[in-house]
């Protein structure tokens, strides 16, 4: 069979994939910083026989495999960290830290398993072009830079992506999640939210604390507009839709005894409709403007747009098709039903940029038996760490064979076959 001699050499393979993602964790980069990971990701690929092509975007990878007539199958994986201090103890925890964007000195960690997803493809990369005698037709494998909020998988279409290798038939890609390790999770449809990130500058005017009757205070003005954006879920948002509005980030003022002239707060919206996507957005720039105006501002705020990710959103078809594949290899009893993530990705841009189907999926890296008894016992939102927390630290086995032997169903679901038609 076909996939079984593709997968064949995977157990041989797997100590030394344990070490190549040990050392992403201990060497973990931020968005479009990726030199080091990218680096070897391309080494790899050449070992492996693929066509690299590196830089895309800055530091993307894209690796061709052109074997034979058959169909165009993109994989993608993203690569960064975040500026997360890492908390989870273990024994290859990152203790990286680099400067941000705005100059700053941050620790930094793959505390959203783009490492894992990095080793997931390069392993069934490997194993890809190492059965090759199996399957006919091309091989994109994607090494996306920057995905955590930068914009990284447009930025890769836009600097040619597909005018390098041609545009895929096809695009699968997938996710770590707090799951049961073991666990595949599919869903039909909309997977994942959009998300849009404002960046708010409320002006006012400043003076000595002593003296707040000559001011208009941006401290008192951003406490209001905070407070107000929490009314738009709750009394603009019909209780049939889902909608989140986050205040993540918000600085005014350098001293005590100083009332600053200016506040900027960096508010984070996610939605899985347009209709109400754009209602929230709507309701965030009256609210802004409003309370600047009720408050005496002495110029209207500034609202500005710094990031934009669509809905994650799979062809209907080629998810059915492609859950029931991975049921007849996985088994139904850990194929199931995906819920609907709040979470957002930048994964869709390729499908959509390509005009083709794409299919996004979820893969669960904990313990078993630690998930399921939080769940069963509702202490899983307090007790198992998400996405993005500082105690993020998947189980590696069966992780990674779960996460390397879907990326290999997917791509062989798609391939022409010897003898088939």
């Amino acid at each position: 069979m076909t996939l079984e001699r593709v997968l064949a050499p995977l157990d041989a393979a797997l100590p030394e994939l344990e070490a190549l993602y040990i050392d992403f964790h201990r060497h973990p980069e931020l968005s479009f910083a990726e030199t080091r990971t990218a680096a070897e990701l391309a080494r790899r690929l050449e070992g492996d026989g693929y066509e690299v092509h590196t830089g895309i975007a800055g530091t993307g990878v894209l690796g061709v495999l052109r074997n034979g007539e058959g169909p165009v199958v993109q994989l993608r994986a993203d690569i960064d960290a975040l500026p997360v201090e890492e908390k989870t103890g273990l024994s290859y925890a990152s203790t990286a830290r680099a400067t941000d964007e705005h100059g700053t000195d941050v620790p930094v960690m793959h505390a959203c398993g783009h490492d894992m997803h990095a080793t997931w493809l390069s392993g069934a990369a490997a194993l890809l072009a190492e059965g090759r005698d199996s399957w006919s037709g091309t091989l994109l494998v994607v090494f996306q830079p920057g995905e955590e909020g930068a914009g990284g998988a447009a930025a890769m279409v836009r600097d040619g992506l597909f005018d390098i290798a041609g545009k895929p038939d096809v695009v699968f890609g997938q996710h770590l999640v707090p799951g049961p390790a073991g666990w595949v999770l599919t869903r039909p449809g909309v997977i994942m939210a959009a998300t849009d990130t404002l960046r708010v500058t409320l002006h006012g005017r400043g003076g000595h604390g002593s003296r707040p009757e000559t001011t208009v205070d941006p401290a008192v003005l951003a406490a209001s507009v905070v407070l107000k954006l929490q009314t738009i879920v709750s009394r603009e948002i019909a209780a049939t839709d889902s909608a989140v509005v986050t205040v993540g980030s918000l600085h005014v003022g350098t001293a005590a005894n100083v009332i600053a002239d200016d506040a900027v707060l960096e508010v984070n919206v996610r939605s899985f409709d347009q209709a109400v996507r754009e209602r929230v957005l709507a309701a965030v720039e009256r609210i802004v403007h409003g309370e600047a105006a009720t408050a005496g501002a002495p110029k209207p705020p500034e609202i500005e747009r710094s990031g934009a990710y669509p809905v994650t959103e799979n062809d209907e078809a080629a998810n059915e098709a492609l859950t029931e594949v991975f049921r007849g290899h996985f088994g139904a009893d850990v194929v199931l039903p995906a819920p609907l993530i709040t979470g957002s990705e930048d994964f869709s841009e390729f499908g959509r940029a390509a005009g083709v189907p794409s299919v996004f999926w979820l893969v669960g890296g904990f313990d078993p038996q630690t998930v399921i008894t939080a769940m069963t016992e509702g202490r899983f939102e307090r007790d198992i760490p998400s996405n993005h927390s500082p105690r993020f630290a998947p189980i590696l086995h069966p992780t990674l064979r779960t996460g390397i032997e879907t990326l290999v169903v997917a791509a062989l679901s798609k391939m022409r076959h010897p003898g088939v038609g």
